[in-house]
């Protein structure tokens, strides 16, 4: 082992979107909290995503030029310039080439399969050629990322800098694994006259799997819940790559996300009508019938109002919402739904607006000042999921004292803890199976506490407030991750809050 020594760890996190710069979904949530979080909890972070032409200008006008380089992709030569922004204490660094990445959205072309091959091998080549970027841990994140283990190990590792770096490989949802036509070993991967990542790569006959190259490449897997890293090695959750994650459940490791407790605080959330705190939760009222105002409904604080916020597809349990919309109406429960997504469900909730009235409400938008209101002034938040590996919604929801209705699932069962009416303990309520009875009974039963017992619901908040969703927990659990992989490199500081 090498002599130890005291510095901080260097973290090179890969991401193909962090918030503020540019975001779809949830990884760029993470991207842009988890690094702060772990440069707080002692590391020397930097993060790394491509220069999308849909950055916000006000973002590109502040980057600097580090470097430019030429990046070996196959039998070509492709430019690479490195731009550098510091953006809240945290250094983010941005891969540059038009050609690649100077377009409308993030993903969806014809070429992905190049692109983000182009920006894999540009993190390798920037830890090799730029002083700045040389890490002990690469940490790389979804299949966008997913080639750079594969290139650092195969292509790499003659180079003195290169030669130490361990690398991390976090799945986000295994559902996109970057598949492509084996005809990009040798056009675009330069891998085709190599036999160990070839034959790795393959994952059916005329096609390759960029996830696949990661998860047996990378030194460390990880999944964004303790329940989902099970999931994975099971056949219907782990998407064709079951047997790999048992084959490696020895190095995986599953760390709850969280969410950014700054932007995400009732008692300071400008977006909000009237803002409350766990001590005091008597502005929540209001919140509510601003609402129901806003919404159309009938503004009776006695009825419980259900939301849901997010994308409209399958994955999210909708159909069984759909079958059980007619009980649930007949109940008295109001439910309002934000967010786009399959036409068939989007068509689904706008008939069900039309036909229930000042009972149902769907806004078929993106609506980011929306869902603050919608987690506030909620009683009750559906999260039905069909999987989840995380889920950030029910996190933010409990933030606002606004109490999640999930399946087991995943994040689901890690981060909610289902209500008991014997002990009072619990942060919401959960059924087991993808069945919509038991999805609306298991909301009535909520709705239940609601009518009857003002005081078990009152202590459901309370407790559902006082969880601790920040990223201090999970930034600690990756920096013993980081510090396994590097024993030598001693701890610099003491955990602690953010």
């Amino acid at each position: 082992m090498a002599d130890s020594v005291r510095r901080k760890l260097r973290i090179l996190f890969a991401s193909a979107e962090a918030v503020p710069f540019c975001k779809t979904g949830g990884l760029g949530d993470v991207a842009g909290s988890l690094p702060r979080a772990l440069k707080h909890a002692g590391a020397k972070v930097a993060v790394i995503l491509p220069k999308y032409g849909s950055i916000p200008g006000e973002y590109q006008e502040q980057m600097k030029h580090v470097a430019d380089f030429y990046v070996p992709l196959a039998w070509r030569s492709v430019y690479c310039g490195i731009e550098k922004l510091t953006f809240r204490g945290l250094d983010f660094y941005f891969v540059d080439n038009e050609a690649y990445f100077k377009r409308d959205g993030l993903y969806g072309y014809f070429d992905d399969g190049e692109r983000f091959a182009f920006f894999s091998k540009a993190i390798c080549e920037a830890i090799s050629k730029v002083p700045e970027l040389e890490c002990d841990v690469l940490h790389c994140n979804d299949w966008q990322t997913a080639m750079a283990p594969v290139f650092l190990r195969e292509f790499y590792n003659q180079i003195p800098v290169c030669q130490n770096v361990k690398t991390i490989f976090t799945v986000h949802n295994v559902k996109f694994q970057g598949q492509f036509s084996d005809k990009v070993l040798n056009d675009i991967l330069g891998l085709a006259d190599v036999p160990a990542a070839r034959d790795q790569l393959y994952c059916a006959p005329q096609a390759i799997n960029y996830m696949k190259g990661a998860l047996l490449y990378s030194d460390v897997i990880t999944t964004v819940s303790p329940s989902y890293a099970n999931e994975l090695q099971m056949p219907f959750y782990g998407e064709g790559m079951d047997s790999i994650f048992r084959r490696r459940a020895g190095s995986l490791h599953g760390i709850l996300n969280g969410i950014d407790t700054t932007d995400w605080n009732p008692k300071t959330d400008p977006t909000i009508p009237q803002n409350y705190s766990v001590e005091d939760l008597s502005g929540k009222a209001e919140d509510k019938r601003a609402l129901q105002e806003e919404f159309g409904l009938d503004q009776d604080p006695t009825r419980p109002l259900a939301v849901m916020v997010g994308r409209l597809t399958k994955q999210k349990g909708l159909d069984l919402v759909r079958y059980s919309m007619n009980a649930l109406m007949s109940r008295g429960v109001q439910v309002a739904v934000l967010g786009t997504g399959d036409k068939d469900y989007e068509d689904s909730f706008k008939y069900f607006d039309w036909k229930y009235g000042n009972q149902m409400a769907a806004r078929i938008a993106f609506d980011s000042a929306l869902s603050h209101r919608m987690y506030a002034g909620a009683d009750l938040f559906l999260m039905p999921s069909e999987f989840e590996p995380c889920g950030l919604s029910q996190m933010i929801a409990m933030r606002y004292g606004t109490l999640p209705v999930v399946r087991e699932t995943g994040g689901l069962r890690d981060s909610v803890q289902p209500y008991n009416q014997f002990t009072g303990e619990g942060t919401g309520f959960s059924f087991s199976n993808m069945n919509a009875d038991e999805m609306a009974e298991c909301l009535l039963n909520a709705c239940e506490v609601f009518w009857t017992n003002k005081d078990a619901w009152h202590q459901l908040q309370v407790q559902a407030m006082s969880e601790d969703f920040s990223w201090r927990r999970a930034a600690n659990e990756y920096m013993d991750i980081y510090h396994d992989l590097h024993p030598e490199v001693t701890r610099y500081n003491k955990r602690r809050d953010i």
